[in-house]
């Protein structure tokens, strides 16, 4: 597998990939989690800033050109779910959507609160403005993009990191997918995903990592979770996962589809633990004695003692042995090599024997 390179992160096989010692690239997906109207940028900031207090290594949000992206009858088709900000589908992306100010204010707080900030760009005009006007490190392409061959060309023309979700599609849309990203010597990432809002357990199929890994060994793969908690991002990483993104909110009472299973911010403070924490447990697999085993297991096991008074040059027979705790002396199954052997000093009853 080759590493994927994001600025300062090197996310690859190695234990060490980044400036903070992690081998796992996490991003707290903000979306549109902080909704429209007074106080929109107001919660993004503080999202920002949380999520890097969080432990996540990056945040992204989401650009639409929304005059342009839609059909006239999709841009004017009635909403009317309990989350929407306008009366039609397109009035209600274009309420959501971040001005070029916004975005601009968003990047600030990001770079001083020490987390990386990028963007889904969900069609050319728009992916064009996230390069040209803020140079964004890298581009998320959104599970519905992974068929779009047009928009893949023209973001992969700007030679930037490309983190590639595939929810919707199947492994035949993957390969082709891969194959057309791998002709353009684009730099990329591929993510298993579901694109269901929110996904079930017994449809997350964790195990396409698996087959991603095998499929594409050149490729770092990753997860776009969108399920309601925190066990399948330590799982993802057990299978392979290098990169991990995740809803992220403030409160899930707020108004907006995603907010409801998204993580707060003690959620996603104890997924960062989990997976950083799963990533040292795994070890090196090589089985040896620990520093912090020794205490307890001499508290545990048994070593043998001198069942009475044993002078130098007696021939040790098994009544003179008594295996005893603490384990002070030599272990337990050495009891055979000293049965039958001359003692070479003097031993007091309950002292510990050794060879």
């Amino acid at each position: 597998m080759s590493d994927f390179i994001i600025k300062d992160y090197r996310i690859g096989k190695s234990i060490l990939i980044d400036r903070h010692g992690n081998n796992c690239f996490i991003i707290a997906e903000l979306g549109h989690n902080f909704g429209a109207g007074p106080g929109r940028l107001d919660r993004a900031c503080a999202m920002i800033k949380r999520a890097a207090e969080c432990g996540a290594d990056a945040v992204k949000i989401q650009t639409r050109t929304n005059a342009t992206l839609y059909t006239d009858r999709f841009y004017n088709a009635p909403y009317a779910s309990e989350s929407a900000f306008a009366s039609t589908y397109g009035e209600h992306r274009k309420a959501l959507e971040l001005g070029v100010g916004e975005i601009a204010i968003l990047q600030a707080v990001a770079q001083k609160a020490g987390i990386m900030l990028f963007s889904t760009a969900f069609d050319e005009e728009a992916a064009t403005l996230l390069h040209d006007k803020f140079n964004m490190p890298a581009f998320k392409i959104a599970s519905g993009s992974l068929v779009d061959f047009n928009l893949l060309k023209h973001i992969a023309s700007f030679g930037k990191p490309m983190i590639v979700s595939t929810g919707g599609y199947d492994t035949e849309d993957v390969s082709r997918a891969v194959e057309y990203l791998q002709s353009l010597n684009a730099h990329f990432a591929l993510l298993h995903c579901v694109a269901a809002y929110p996904v079930k357990p017994e449809d997350m199929n964790l195990r396409v990592i698996s087959w991603m890994r095998e499929a594409f060994p050149d490729v770092v793969i990753g997860l776009s979770d969108h399920y309601n908690g925190t066990v399948s991002a330590p799982i993802a990483y057990m299978l392979g996962a290098r990169i991990i993104e995740k809803h992220f909110t403030l409160d899930h009472t707020w108004k907006g589809t995603d907010n409801a299973f998204s993580l707060e911010p003690e959620g996603f403070r104890k997924m960062v633990r989990d997976v950083r924490r799963t990533s040292i447990m795994l070890g090196d697999g090589i089985k040896k004695v620990l520093e912090s085993e020794k205490a307890p297991v001499r508290k545990m096991a048994r070593s043998p003692y001198a069942a009475h008074d044993i002078l130098f040059g007696d021939v040790i027979d098994p009544e003179d042995v008594e295996l005893k705790t603490p384990a002070d002396g030599i272990a337990a199954w050495k009891v055979e090599k000293l049965v039958g052997k001359k003692a070479k000093k003097c031993f007091e009853k309950g002292e510990a024997l050794s060879t």
